[in-house]
This record gives C-alpha cells, structure tokens and sequence, in this order.
C-alpha cells in the first residue's frame, strides 16, 4: 500500500514539475516574441521620436549607426587588391602626373613620378551609407580608409638644381568617398556615375616627405610646395562641389546637370590691411593679397610698398560653384627677390554671406587655415573686405562658365608660353587673364564686348577687342597694359606683378587700344 501510494504521488509531482516547466517556456517565448515585436518597431523609429518617447529616461549609450560595416566587402578587396593596384597604377600616372604639371609651383620646373607602387596592403571601408535625396539618383558614400606601404617617388627639378628625387613615407588617406548613381531605364539602368569627396568630414592625407641620396634643404621650402601642390589638387578636382563624372554604358544622355557650373559671382573690395608682420631685415614688408575661390582662379592686388598698414581699394569679381561648401581664401605676400614671402591667410565661408547685399568684414590672418599643424600663433594683424554676392540666373550661368573656360585656356597659353610658371599664378592689373572674373556676365554679351583673351586684332590677341598699332601680345607678356609686369620687368615667386592704377578690374570689357599699344577697362 505504501509502495503504490509513493508511486502516485511521485507521478502526480513529475507531471506537476512538466507542466510547470512547459508553462513557464510558454511565457518566456511569448515574452521574447513580444520583445522582439517591440524592438522591430523601435528600430523603425529616429532619435528624436525615440526621445520624445522616452523623455527623460533615454539612456546616452543608444546610439543610431549612420554606415553599416561590410566586412564581406574588405575580404574581396584584399584579394582583389593586387589586381587592383597594377591598374591603378597606370590610371593614376594618366591622370594624376597632367594634374601635378598644371597645379606645379613656382620654383619647381618639373613634378613627375620616378616611381610609383601601390603596395600590398589593401585599402579598408569601414563603412557604407546608401541614401536616395533625388528622384532618379542612388547615393553612396564610402568611409574609405587606407594605411598602405605604397613606394611613391616624385622627381622634382627645379632652376639652377640637379632633379631631387623625393619620397612619399608613411602615406594615410581617411575620407568618405561619394559615389552618385544616375538611373536609367535601360540596361545597365545606370547612365552616369559621379565621384567625390565629402567635404565634411575634410579628407586627410597624411605622409611625411623624404629626399632620396640628398637633402630637402637644397630646394628650401620645397616640403610646403609639394604640401600645398597635393592639397590644391584635391580641393580643386575632387572634393565636393569639385566631382568626376563618368558616362557609362553606352547610353546617349545629358550630363549637364551632373557637371559643377557657376552658380553665383562674389565681388570682393580688399580695402585694407593693419599691422603686418615684418619679414624684412631693413625697412618694411611690401605686402599684396592673392584672392581665390578655386586655386586655379587666382587674382591679387597691386604691391603697396614698404607699408605695414596697406590701402587697396581694389575690386575683383569671382565665381562660385557652391556657396554653402566653397570659402574665399585671401593670402597676404611680402614681394621680395626670389620667393615671396607669406605674411598670413584668411578664409571667408560663403555661406555666411547673403544675396544682393553688401557687407564690410575684418578678418583676423592666421599663419595656416589648417589649425592641426599651427605653430606660430602670433598676431599677423587683419584685413578688411567689401563683399557683394550676386546669384546667377540661367543666362548668366551659361555665359559665366563659356567665360571660366576661356580663362582656363588663356592661363594655360600664357603658361606655355613662359609668361608664368604655373597656370596656378595669380595676375593681376588690366592684363589679368581673371581681373574680375566675369565682368561681362552681369552685363550681359553684347558687340564690341570680348571675352578674355578672344580679341583678335592687327597681329596681337589683346584682352577683349582692343586693337592697335603696336599692341603688346598678353599671351607673351610684352607690351600689353605696359606689359602687364612692373617698370623693371620683374617675373616675382607666384604672381605677376602689374602696374595699372584704376582698381575695378573689369579685364573683360575695354576701349579700344590708346595711343601707347595698352588697353584700358571701360568706363
């Protein structure tokens, strides 16, 4: 009896114990399923709606990843890589060496690669982000990362020096990469493709400079040459508004609207400058400013002379591609013999300016706009500006970028023509190539009216129509404007220094030629 009752009670608690276990699983997977569900809608919700829920309990360790990882991706390109780079290195010699020539300094007759190896080490994307802002367009930005061992040899020559050989150490490149997908409707759907980088975050390339079986010292300053070349070509041809665009597939289609145009002209007063730094040993510095929104659009002033306190008064027109990325960089020289001197620099967003009004600012000059690496910290005094932006309309858009790329070609023949280093120079003065930029945009193409550098006349190519006996030729620098250089002819480190007084420098519309072969603006 006692045996049988012990069975049945040790029954009845085994599927007490069962049961139990099966409703307590029950619950927990309808707890899970229930979290879940909740988790799945919460990860359909934003920040601030997340925070509006939550008010003041929402814990600061949420964070909402903008680029997801693709490891799957860095696999493939490590293998894919060695294939990579041997193509690479045969695009970026094609395309990169052109660059290097256009955007070379003054000082240095030649930039090639001696040498040049990308390495073993793959690039690494830490990152995707696949945005869709326009009907028609797929976005995708790439968080690109590359630490390599690439073996990169520039040969450098410059005047009177045997050719310097110098290597690239230590290269690393941090940026986001944007990729734009223009969509089709025919196969492969995909009619253009547009290549940038990002702005913000500002890409980095990092390296140290190192000259092979020599001494950087024998081409001074030729560190913060290569420096500025490397940081012009980037910010010029491929950081944002600056982009690639590549036609692809086979299909015939516009791409006017994925092409960079001018959107708007800025014209800009320098007036004056207060307590510069002195970079003479006797007397005072003899400053001038060198303006530029695109580094190969520069225009500078007149040199005031022996003066700490320069007054200007002179107005120059600019274009701009994209007011809310691009700035006004305004650089202060001393001309002296050989390599002008830096005296400070200044940058002016554009975004800070509104349209159709004037506005006077003062600026406070820095030693470098690249605050990570500034040492000198010392006051370099201020400049004052007068600045008016203007938007373009349709017409004037057209007509600005027929005018930027008449600029473009004209700088590129006075370049060939050895009037200037580098198509990067500034000029200035009535034989200025930019003068004001697009004088005639504003006004509009009328007769008589020529745009830089087109005038034919009786033998010479004078800026505009302007033609006369005895007209110097600008594209060779004689004559022209009293020849567009000072009374001694002197051809100074990065610009051309003129000797017109009048200060508007409309450099797209003039008279035709006076009696002494020069041209002068219209009134």
């Amino acid at each position: 009896m006692g045996l049988v009752s012990g069975l049945v009670i040790g029954m009845m608690i085994g599927i007490a114990l069962m049961a139990g276990w099966r409703r307590m699983m029950a619950y927990r997977s309808a707890k899970r399923i229930a979290k879940a569900a909740d988790i799945r809608v919460l990860a359909s919700v934003g920040r601030e709606e997340l925070k509006k829920i939550c008010e003041d309990n929402f814990p600061e360790w949420v964070s909402f990843p903008v680029y997801e990882q693709v490891k799957w991706l860095n696999k493939q390109l490590s293998k894919l890589w060695p294939y990579v780079a041997d193509a690479g290195e045969m695009v970026i010699r094609e395309s990169v060496e052109p660059l290097l020539e256009q955007y070379r300094p003054i000082g240095i007759t030649s930039l090639k690669f001696s040498t040049l190896s990308l390495g073993a080490v793959a690039p690494k994307i830490e990152g995707i982000r696949v945005q869709s802002l326009k009907q028609g367009q797929v976005i995708v930005d790439i968080d690109f990362r590359w630490g390599g061992d690439p073996n990169i040899v520039l040969g450098v020559e410059a005047a009177m020096v045997a050719s310097i050989p110098i290597q690239l150490k230590d290269l690393q490149v941090f940026t986001v990469v944007r990729v734009i997908f223009q969509l089709a409707d025919e196969i492969p759907c995909t009619s253009a493709v547009v290549v940038a980088l990002l702005s913000e975050p500002k890409p980095r390339i990092d390296y140290t400079l190192k000259a092979i079986g020599g001494s950087l010292t024998a081409l001074p300053g030729i560190a913060d040459m290569i420096n500025d070349t490397v940081n012009s070509i980037v910010t010029d041809t491929l950081q944002w508004p600056h982009r690639i665009v590549v036609p692809i597939g086979g299909i015939p289609v516009d791409i006017s609207d994925l092409e960079l145009k001018p959107q708007g002209k800025l014209t800009v007063t320098v007036v004056k400058a207060n307590d510069l730094k002195n970079k003479e040993m006797i007397g005072k510095s003899d400053p001038y400013v060198v303006l530029s929104i695109r580094p190969l659009f520069k225009v500078k002033t007149k040199v005031i002379e022996d003066n700490l306190n320069p007054v200007w008064n002179e107005t120059f027109d600019l274009i701009a591609e994209d007011k809310e990325t691009q700035s006004l960089i305004l650089e202060v020289y001393d001309e002296d013999i050989g390599q002008d001197k830096k005296l400070g620099i200044a940058k002016l967003p554009l975004i800070d300016l509104k349209e159709e009004k004037e506005k006077e600012i003062e600026l406070r000059l820095v030693s470098s706009l690249n605050t990570t690496t500034v040492k000198d910290k010392k006051d370099r005094g201020t400049i004052t500006l007068k600045v008016f932006y203007h938007e373009f309309n349709k017409e004037e858009q057209l007509a600005a970028l027929e005018a930027e790329k008449k600029i473009a070609e004209q700088r590129q023949k006075l370049k060939e023509s050895g009037v200037i280093g580098s198509t990067m120079d500034a000029l200035d003065g009535a034989a200025s190539l930019v003068g004001s930029g697009v004088g005639m945009v504003s006004s509009g193409i009328g007769a008589g009216v020529g745009i830089v550098g087109t005038g034919v006349g009786a033998g010479v190519g004078v800026i505009g129509t302007g033609v006369g006996a005895g007209v110097g030729i600008v594209g060779s620098g004689l004559g022209a404007v009293r020849s567009g250089l000072t009374n001694a002819g002197r051809f100074m480190g990065r610009t051309i220094t003129g000797s017109s007084a009048s200060r508007r420098t409309p450099a797209l519309l003039v008279n035709s030629a006076e009696e002494d072969g020069g041209a002068k603006p219209l009134q």
